[in-house]
């Protein structure tokens, strides 16, 4: 099997798919691996370290393209990347698709088959988001806290407070790893933390692990609104695997914040779970104001801390790409229940039910397509 390994080109986008560790392992199973020129860089990888371990490193990215079987990337592919696909071609990645119907198209004509990391299962989890949601959900505070200062055009609040000093009120709607990574980072900083669940299961969970340090809310529209207004820094971080993200805050909650408060909707690759979230923004010009509150809606906030996400990326995908290279594409699927629920387009369908029916695009059973791929 050839595998071909992308330098991202979205912008500010360090990570990179795989690691020279990641090649060395392909290596030994028998796979060739075709690195482009400078891929790793951005994570601290060189070109001489994937040499090393086994791969050939190339400038030319269209003939990495052209003869790799499974071309791995970590963020979806751009506008400029979509005529170097060819028919058949896996790639694997993650993909976001509901709220990308251009880049939906270009998989369906070109009849890529598209494995998404974000909505592959494993017991009922999704285990090559996780790693990435920890990384965002920690940045959310770190992130906040950051535009909350004056020079930013903050509020100019110190989340931890100081002695005498209330500190600041982070409210997080989502209790999921995203908003559990957010809430110990908040706290850590000695924030007053509230999340906001639809689960009472999942709040009581979260009650037992923070040993009642948390505050917790069953989400509702109306104790939503009354929180929300209240939040110097509010987090957004729902997530529906492979559908577009409900919003959960609307325009006139957000109205009611307090000046030079903070959002930051961790959901924007599935399009946002904040009303006023319209766009996704870049790390080069990451924030805008929408009455008076400062919106971070950056799509790729791992790409910041690049080492930190790339060997934690890896360290989840590498198992089932191992498994892809070394089974075939379609053996993989089928061994592997988990696996095929990350299948979202094949032969020129969608495959993924959440992501067809926000697309509004025609669903197959990936079943009756999978055997001859």
């Amino acid at each position: 099997m050839v595998i071909g390994v992308i330098k991202e080109i979205k912008n500010n986008e360090f990570r990179v798919g795989l690691t020279p560790g990641g090649a060395h392992v392909l290596a030994r199973e028998g796979h060739t691996v075709l690195v482009e020129t400078g891929a790793g860089e951005g994570s601290g990888f060189t070109d001489a370290e994937y040499i090393e371990a086994g791969a050939a490193v190339e400038s030319d990215k269209k003939s990495i393209f052209d003869r790799a079987n499974i071309i791995v990337k970590v963020k979806e592919p751009l506008a400029s990347e979509y005529d170097l696909f060819h028919e058949g071609q896996t790639l694997y990645t993650y993909l976001h698709l509901a709220p990308n119907p251009p880049l939906a198209k270009a998989l369906l004509d070109k009849k890529v088959t598209g494995i998404a990391f974000e909505t592959v299962q494993k017991d009922g989890t999704l285990p090559l988001l996780a790693p990435m949601s920890e990384v965002a959900g920690r940045m959310s505070i770190q992130v906040g806290a950051n535009y909350l200062q004056k020079p930013n055009g903050g509020l100019g609040v110190l989340l931890g407070g100081v002695a005498g000093v209330l500190p600041a009120k982070v409210v997080i709607v989502g209790g999921g790893t995203v908003g559990t990574n957010a809430a110990k980072i908040a706290l850590g900083l000695g924030a007053d933390v509230t999340i906001l669940d639809i689960s009472l299961p999942r709040l009581r969970y979260l009650d037992d692990i923070f040993g009642g340090r948390l505050k917790t809310l069953v989400y509702n529209a109306y104790n939503a609104a009354q929180t929300v207004k209240d939040a110097d820094l509010l987090v957004g971080a729902v997530l529906v695997p492979g559908k577009s993200a409900p919003k959960i805050v609307t325009a006139d909650m957000v109205k009611t914040m307090k000046k030079g408060s903070v959002i930051v909707d961790v959901a924007i690759d599935q399009g946002g779970s904040i009303e006023t979230i319209d766009h996704a923004t870049t790390h080069d010009n990451p924030t805008y104001e929408k009455f008076g509150v400062i919106h971070y809606s950056v799509a790729n906030m791992p790409g910041a801390v690049p080492r930190t996400s790339t060997l934690a990326l890896e360290s989840a995908t590498m198992p089932y790409l191992v498994n892809l290279a070394n089974k075939g594409v379609s053996r993989a699927l089928l061994e592997d229940e988990g696996l095929m629920k990350g299948l979202n387009t094949a032969k020129g369908y969608m495959t993924c039910q959440n992501a067809a029916d926000s697309l509004g695009l025609e669903y197959r059973d990936p079943k009756t397509l999978i055997a001859t791929l």
